[in-house]
């Protein structure tokens, strides 16, 4: 059986004209917010604002829980901060710094180390309801949603790159018959993502068998994954060439694989 929906990202670049159409000055290369960090872990979102200058992006801007502030303001001197509850996580209360930073860039990538809290929690889920610009979530940010996964893949303008295991998760809390296994093939895989991305708007990231699967709109393209760790690069990276290519999220993530540092 043929699977018109099902292409290979190999040598030959799928969607070049997203490469060729780089910006090539700061000033229209898009700014990103990045969201993440807790008092004893913050490294995911220093990668992501790494990755993100390394991979074009004109101005990335970190926000951190204020309980890192002592910690972090030599290693990120241009980090923002927002309240942070008694356990050192992102608290309810920052709400409001979190819109602010949205409404400044041109995408929100929530890059993870949040650490795990109820509180956060509930941070996230009013944030990622009422912002309804370019989202990219990953990493730990990605299990806040395990239980409510409809949050993430009812919502236009969003990116998810998570493991198999985060995968498995949230199938398990939506209304799909195909169960997520570590023992399950490619074509299996694809499948189940071909089905997920056609009744919901999200776009998908997931790595499976040495590869990386991308699945929006009911298409995918899958890719040799040979970055570990992944998630947080990949999501940096795809989140810079999607502001660049804002109305092309599937073209935009896929090309981000294939681009050569």
């Amino acid at each position: 059986m043929a699977h018109t929906y099902w292409r290979k990202q190999t040598t030959e670049i799928l969607f070049p004209d997203i490469l060729w159409s780089r910006p090539q000055s700061k000033q229209g290369a898009g700014k990103l917010a990045i969201i993440g960090g807790h008092a004893h872990g913050f490294g995911a979102p220093g990668v992501a604002w790494s990755e993100a200058l390394k991979s074009g992006i004109g101005v990335a801007k970190v926000i951190l829980p204020d309980a890192v502030k002592k910690t972090v303001k030599q290693i990120l001197p241009d980090a923002e901060y927002a309240p942070s509850n008694p356990s050192g996580s992102l608290s309810k209360d920052a709400l409001a710094e979190l819109l602010d930073i949205s409404v400044w860039s041109d995408g929100v990538l929530i890059a993870g180390d949040l650490g795990r809290n109820s509180e956060t929690s509930v941070l996230l889920e009013e944030f990622v309801q009422i912002y309804d610009g370019l989202l990219t979530v990953t990493h730990d940010g990605v299990d806040y949603f395990k239980s409510t996964p409809k949050l993430l893949f009812e919502r236009k303008n969003t990116l998810v790159v998570l493991s198999l295991a985060q995968l498995q998760k949230m199938f398990i809390n939506m209304p799909l018959i195909t169960p997520i296994t570590y023992s399950m093939s490619s074509l299996q895989l694809v499948e189940a993502l071909h089905g997920l991305t056609s009744d919901f708007p999200a776009c998908i990231a997931v790595v499976h068998n040495g590869n990386i699967f991308v699945a929006h709109g009911g298409e995918v393209v899958s890719a040799e994954n040979t970055k570990m760790p992944w998630r947080v690069k990949t999501a940096s990276k795809a989140s810079v060439f999607w502001i660049q290519n804002p109305t092309k999220i599937f073209e935009s993530v896929v090309s981000s694989l294939a681009e050569t540092d």
